[in-house]
C-alpha cells in the first residue's frame, strides 16, 4: 500500500490521461504537417512521455483511469491505455486492447502507435506471440512492431502476404517496402493483381521502392491517374523514378482535366525540374492553389518561404479547413493548412537572380541534385513532407535499404541519424 505522501492524486492522474490522449491525436496532424520539423516533434514526444510516465508512476489508479476511457475509444485513449499494458507485459488489458482494436479503426490506428511508442525491450515475449498467432490481426499488429522498430519480421512476412485476409496483405505488402525485403520483390509483383485496392497500392509500391519494377511503375501510374484515395502517394513516387520525358507526360494527362490541377501542382513539384518553377509562380495567384504551389516550389528549391521573407498576408476572405455548417457533409481539413502563403512577386525576383543555378529537364530535390549525403541533411532538418520524400529517395537510391520512420518517436529517430 502507497504511503500517504506517495498516493496518486486524482485530479493530477486525471489530468495526465486526457493529455496524454489528447496529444497523441495531435500528433497524428503534426507528423504530416508541412511546417513540422524532428525537433518540433521531439518537444511533442517530451510532453507525451512525460504524460505517460505520470501515469506509471500512479500504478493501478493511472491504468484504471486509462481503462475507464476505453468507454469512447478513440485513438489517443487507446494508445495511452496499450502502452502501459505493453510496458507492464498486462496480457489481461491486451486482450481487451486488440478486442476493440480488431473492429474500430480509431483505436486500431492507437493500439498499433503504442507497439511503435514503447522502446524495444518492453516489446519481447509480446511481439514473438502476435508473430505467431493464428489470428490475422495480431499478426498484422505484429509485422506493424517490428517495421516500426526496424526489425525484420521474419518469414511470416511473406506467408502474410498470400493470407486470405485482405488487411494483413496490405499492411505485409507495405512492410515488405519498408523493410528493404528485395528477396519478396516477386511476390509484390505478383500481388499487382490482387483483388484488394489497397493491396494493389502498396504491392505497387514495395514493388518500385525494392527495385524500380517496370511493373509496378506502370501500376503506380495507373492508380495515381484513376480516382482513388492513393493517388497523391502513387505520384510522389512515381515522379522519383521515371525519366523527366515520362514525368512530362504523367503531368500532361493530369492537365487535361482541370480537377486535378492541385494534384498537377504537386506532381510539378515531385518530378523536381526547374522548368516548372516559373509556372508554379503563376499558380500562386489563385488563392485555392497559391500555398500548394508555394510548397511545390520549396520542395524543387528547398527555399524556406516564411524563413526568407518570400510570403505574404493571407486573404481577408480566406475560407479554410471544414465548414460550420451542419448540414455540410465536407469535414475534411484542408490539405495546405499550415503552409506560408507564397508571394508571387517576391518569387518571380527571387527566379530571374538564381535560375542559372538550376538546369532544366535535370532532377533537383530540396536545392540539389538527389543525393544520400542530401536527403539524410533534409531528414535532419527538413519539414516533415521534406522528410517524407527524402526516406523514399534514400531507398531508391540503395534498394535493399529500410524506410527511415519519420513518425517514430523522435528520440528514437535523433538516435538512428546519429548513426548514418
Amino acid at each position: 500500500m502507497l504511503a500517504n505522501s506517495h498516493r496518486p492524486i486524482p485530479a493530477v492522474v486525471q489530468q495526465h490521461a486526457e493529455e496524454a490522449a489528447l496529444l497523441r491525436h495531435t500528433r497524428s496532424v503534426l507528423v504530416d504537417a508541412p511546417h513540422v520539423k524532428l525537433h518540433h516533434l521531439a518537444r511533442l514526444d517530451e510532453r507525451i512521455a512525460a504524460h505517460l510516465d505520470g501515469l506509471a508512476v500512479a500504478g493501478e489508479y493511472g491504468s484504471g483511469l486509462c481503462e475507464g476511457a476505453l468507454e469512447s475509444p478513440g485513438t489517443g485513449e487507446v494508445f495511452a491505455t496499450a502502452v502501459g499494458a505493453i510496458e507492464a507485459k498486462d496480457q489481461g488489458r491486451l486482450e481487451k486492447l486488440y478486442a476493440i482494436a480488431k473492429t474500430i479503426p480509431e483505436a486500431r490506428r492507437g493500439l498499433i502507435s503504442a507497439f511503435g511508442w514503447v522502446s524495444a525491450q518492453h516489446l519481447e515475449g509480446i511481439v514473438s506471440g502476435l508473430l505467431g498467432s493464428a489470428d490475422a490481426f495480431r499478426r498484422l499488429v505484429g509485422i506493424a512492431a517490428c517495421t516500426m522498430h526496424g526489425v525484420d519480421s521474419g518469414a511470416g512476412l511473406a506467408k502474410a502476404i498470400s493470407d486470405p485476409e485482405p488487411a494483413l496483405r496490405a499492411r505485409a505488402l507495405r512492410a515488405a517496402g519498408e523493410s528493404g525485403r528485395r528477396d519478396l520483390l516477386r511476390a509484390c509483383v505478383a500481388a499487382l493483381k490482387d483483388e484488394n485496392d489497397e493491396a494493389r497500392i502498396w504491392a505497387a509500391w514495395s514493388a518500385v521502392l525494392l527495385g524500380r519494377d517496370e511493373q509496378g511503375v506502370k501500376a503506380l501510374a495507373g492508380i495515381a491517374l484513376s480516382p482513388s484515395p492513393f493517388r497523391e502517394p502513387a505520384l510522389r513516387l512515381l515522379l522519383k523514378v521515371v525519366d523527366q520525358a515520362d514525368a512530362k507526360e504523367l503531368l500532361r494527362r493530369l492537365a487535361s482535366d482541370p480537377a486535378d490541377r492541385r494534384l498537377l501542382i504537386l506532381g510539378s513539384g515531385f518530378a523536381g525540374d526547374p522548368a516548372y518553377l516559373p509556372w508554379l509562380i503563376q499558380q500562386m495567384d489563385d488563392p485555392k492553389l497559391s500555398r500548394s504551389a508555394g510548397e511545390a516550389f520549396a520542395l524543387v528549391t528547398g527555399l524556406d518561404l516564411s524563413f526568407l521573407d518570400l510570403d505574404r498576408t493571407p486573404p481577408e476572405d480566406l475560407e479554410s479547413g471544414p465548414s460550420e455548417n451542419p448540414e455540410d457533409d465536407d469535414v475534411a481539413m484542408d490539405p495546405d493548412e499550415s503552409l506560408p502563403w507564397p508571394d508571387p512577386a517576391k518569387l518571380q525576383q527571387w527566379w530571374v537572380a538564381n535560375s542559372v543555378r538550376f538546369r532544366p529537364g535535370a532532377r533537383y530535390f530540396m536545392g540539389a541534385p538527389v543525393s544520400r549525403e542530401h536527403c539524410t541533411e533534409v531528414l535532419r532538418n527538413g519539414f516533415q513532407r521534406q522528410r517524407a520524400a527524402a526516406t523514399e529517395y534514400l531507398c531508391l537510391l540503395n534498394p535493399g535499404s529500410t524506410l527511415f520512420p519519420i513518425r517514430a518517436p523522435a528520440w528514437r529517430q535523433k538516435r538512428w541519424l546519429e548513426s548514418v
